[in-house]
């Protein structure tokens, strides 16, 4: 009757949805208060130090969560205190990905025992879904908004069920804009970034055989309405009092529907923000799109260049990267004055010292903005990780953070690996090697990240990566 009814009177059944929820938690004497938490992560290796983007899918939980229940975000990384009884909320929700997976835990396990409903979401509990149910009430597999309207009517009537896992997954035609001010009214919010996350996609159909993204949002390839993001983006603008705002795009591959794209490029020219993301190779070899991107105000691109080696990218199923495409994309994007996030990793099996070697003459010869190194980490729950198992060194979560030494290549030494790993890192941020590859770039942001990192990569040594 509900669905003839919203054709009648053109409401949607997502509509109808909504309205039956409120009214079931209208009806509810006291109104259900939430907690959700953004843990912190114990690695020594700059993660969670400094300034840290605020913590859009939680926002986004937030927002959702907020038509229905009194809602409190904490963000640990930032300096919020995670109370110790929980005698305040009837609802705690943890975000996990794996190398904070043991501090999620921890909460999780001490409001469990205060018997409060406890939810495990993110990237960990999704990929290691049994190992999460020993820590909660419920996972939630994916995405929140896609078993939204399952899990809000469990709460409100006290049914929950172990696993929240979607058949389908929401367009993004219904995706709120996400409510900032949980996270701003935050006492600690001056330590976020002043770059502003946003979203415009998701899901990924490459699949590199070393990503998490398929399993978490799908490889069907989601995107909002054009003009949803430009509202979102000029309300920020509004909201700071000034035109050319800054963002960070979350999107795990931005770039995947070239006319989607250019189309969203455009419209941003028109309202003049500034931005950066990560993006694929895909058409960047072109020179328009390079050229719309700085139009439209890009300042920076993180490029995933990972190997020079082809045997390399080919075994990570890393088809969009050409190596005789690299450097076009680099002139390609500094021709229109984007700088470069440049990401490499090292350990894998067809590594050897020339590995390194092959790398830093990329780097200074394409002068490189700003390179990150990164080694070779198979996270759970990836075919790569299933691949690599038995040759795992430990399975301690808290080192699955990019930069702990996993296991040992085939064509060279642990020791060998690291050792030159570090000498790679510390070459790459010397003095004169940022002054040859900033020489004449803009006095901005990047250059005083190249001098964090000369000296950070000082005071590296290989025993630090065990």
């Amino acid at each position: 009757m509900a669905e003839d009814n919203s054709r009648n009177t053109g409401t949607t059944l997502h509509e109808v949805i909504a309205e039956s929820l409120k009214q079931l938690a209208a009806e509810k004497k006291n109104r259900k208060k939430w907690l959700l938490v953004q843990p912190k992560s114990s690695t020594s290796m700059m993660v969670d130090s400094g300034s840290v983007s605020m913590p859009l899918n939680l926002i986004m939980v937030a927002t959702l969560a907020g038509e229905l229940f009194d809602v409190t975000l904490l963000d640990e990384r930032i300096g919020d205190r995670i109370p110790d009884d929980f005698s305040a909320y009837d609802v705690v929700a943890i975000t996990s990905r794996t190398l904070n997976a043991t501090r999620a835990y921890r909460i999780a396990d001490n409001a469990l025992a205060r018997n409060k409903i406890v939810l495990l979401g993110g990237v960990h509990p999704t990929m290691l879904g049994d190992e999460a149910a020993e820590h909660c009430t419920s996972v939630i597999y994916g995405e929140v908004e896609s078993v939204w309207n399952e899990l809000a009517r469990d709460i409100l009537q006290g049914t929950m069920k172990p696993i929240y896992r979607a058949n389908d997954l929401s367009p993004m035609t219904a995706m709120r804009g996400p409510d900032f001010s949980y996270a701003l009214n935050s006492a600690n919010a001056g330590r976020y970034s002043s770059r502003i996350p946003v979203l415009a996609t998701k899901g990924c159909p490459v699949g590199c055989n070393f990503c998490t993204t398929p399993t978490v949002y799908g490889k069907s390839y989601r995107y909002r309405q054009i003009d949803l993001v430009l509202e979102e983006m000029q309300y920020h603008q509004e909201r700071l009092g000034k035109k050319n705002a800054t963002f960070s795009f979350m999107d795990d591959n931005i770039s995947f529907r070239p006319q989607y794209f250019t189309e969203l490029l455009e419209g941003m020219s028109r309202i003049g923000v500034r931005w950066n993301a990560n993006i694929s190779m895909n058409f960047l070899h072109k020179p328009e799109v390079a050229e719309i991107a700085g139009r439209s105000g890009c300042d920076l691109m993180s490029i995933g260049f990972e190997s020079l080696n082809p045997d390399i990218l080919k075994s990570m199923n890393k088809g969009a990267n050409r190596l005789q495409n690299y450097s076009t994309v680099v002139g390609n994007l500094h021709r229109n004055g984007i700088a470069i996030q440049g990401y490499f990793m090292f350990g894998f099996d067809d590594d050897s010292e020339k590995s390194f070697q092959a790398t830093y003459d990329f780097i200074m010869d394409n002068r490189i903005e700003f390179p990150v190194f990164s080694l070779v980490t198979p996270f759970p729950g990836t075919p790569y990780y299933e691949e690599m198992k038995p040759r795992i060194r430990h399975f301690d979560w808290d080192k699955y953070d990019t930069y702990h030494f996993m296991f040992e290549p085939k064509k060279m030494q642990g020791e060998k690996l690291l050792e030159n790993f570090v000498k790679l890192q510390k070459e790459v941020y010397k003095g004169r090697a940022i002054l040859k590859r900033m020489q004449g770039k803009p006095l901005n942001w990047v250059w005083l990240a190249n001098f964090k990192m000369h000296s950070f990569t000082r005071k590296l040594r290989p025993d630090i990566y065990l």
